[in-house]
């Protein structure tokens, strides 16, 4: 996992270039339970940092998703709409909930490393 970053409220992010793919951790899946549905941002659309970008439910409990990076959303993950399981079976993978063009790559750099992210689940 050293590839990715966390956030405090547990979604993860990757970056390739100025592009981040947003997703949530496996621990926040576990917590959550099965997920039944997740409502996704729209294509094209402007994301500041720490706005709510997705929305997530689960069995247990429902959620959003803030984004940890500002910028334009260059993709969403269409494939949970139908098969929101995703996030549970795969979450930094197939359960990928969307892509950014980040407008500062700068906001990546106070994220939480896979140390961090460790001690603060730990806690």
């Amino acid at each position: 996992m050293a590839d990715l970053k966390f956030t405090e409220d547990h979604a993860w992010i990757r970056i390739d270039g100025d592009i981040a793919t947003i997703g949530i951790t496996d621990f926040a899946q576990e917590q959550l339970g099965d997920v039944v549905f997740v409502q996704l941002p729209d294509e094209g659309a402007s994301m500041a940092l720490g706005q709510e970008a997705a929305v997530i439910e689960s069995v247990k409990a429902a959620g959003e998703i803030k984004s940890p990076v500002s910028g334009s959303i260059t993709a969403v993950n269409t494939d949970l709409v139908d098969h929101p399981e995703r996030i549970n079976d795969d979450p930094t993978g197939e359960g990928w909930f969307y892509r950014i063009k980040m407008d500062s790559p700068a906001d990546y750099d106070g994220l939480l490393d896979d140390a961090a992210y460790q001690a603060l689940i730990a806690s």
